[in-house]
């Protein structure tokens, strides 16, 4: 992790008539570090990630992410960030080896390293024997760490992931998480949500969200303290017991 910052926002807000989802959203989040941006299902994470993606225009407030203006420069945002979520990040009736073939592809891989990359993503995931099968074939787990790999192909400044791990045994999850920290350590910035408080453990540091606000932003250890907590599960608790949203709200 460097002292670089690559994603700045100073009061991004979101709002929809008179709900505001994102509410004066502020933070930096420093090259290479893993970033946990967690909250109750409706506190406003998913809008606020929306928006530093390049997918919502926010209502007000500014942002650069990578260095490049939120408003301004959505398409230079894109192509300098990878993507990946929990609801779809493969296409499953393509096999293992068209699935990086495309993403390459959309993510502007040059062509004259596509080759090359590929190979060498397969002999690293040890694909190999499967390269050619459908993804709809292969365990939930394979799937994940496949969709991991693509995301971060053309190596990207920055990799959102949306709930990655949700619904993987732990074994998987937690050797997902070897994927994040070999990616860190190559300088990639991890902004990652989940709901699994254990995960939060394994950031940097992590940003709670409660009804559209940042109610804490720290070091898990520094929470922790803060609160007079054992675990992050008991910071979250404590944050988010009066929140008065609910899911269907956003």
């Amino acid at each position: 992790m460097t002292n670089e910052v690559v994603i700045k926002t100073d009061k991004l807000t979101k709002q929809y008539g008179d709900f505001v989802a994102a509410n004066q959203i502020t933070l930096e989040v420093y090259q290479g570090e893993i970033f946990g941006f967690l909250g109750a299902n409706g506190a406003g994470k998913t809008t606020a990630m929306r928006m530093l993606c390049g997918l919502s225009t926010p209502s007000s407030g500014s942002a650069t992410i990578g260095g490049f203006d939120i408003y301004k420069e959505t398409e230079q945002i894109k192509k300098n960030i990878g993507y990946m979520s929990q609801k779809f990040s493969l296409y499953e009736d393509l096999t293992v080896m068209e699935n990086i073939r495309f993403f390459g592809g959309i993510y502007g891989v040059p062509d004259k390293d596509l080759k090359e990359r590929m190979r060498s993503l397969i002999e690293t995931l040890g694909l190999k024997s499967e390269a050619d099968k459908l993804v709809g074939s292969l365990p939930l787990g394979w799937k994940q760490k496949l969709a991991f790999s693509v995301a971060i192909f053309h190596e990207p400044k920055i990799v959102f992931l949306d709930e990655p791990t949700g619904g993987v045994d732990p074994v998987t999850r937690r050797q997902f998480w070897d994927l994040i920290y070999d990616a860190s350590d190559k300088g990639i910035t991890i902004f990652v949500t989940t709901h699994y408080m254990d995960e939060a453990e394994y950031c940097n540091r992590v940003t709670m969200m409660v009804d559209g606000y940042i109610k804490a932003l720290d070091t898990p250890y520094k929470l922790k303290q803060q609160f007079s907590a054992d675990s992050m599960d008991d910071v979250f608790y404590e944050l988010a017991r009066n929140a008065k949203r609910r899911e269907d709200q956003l």
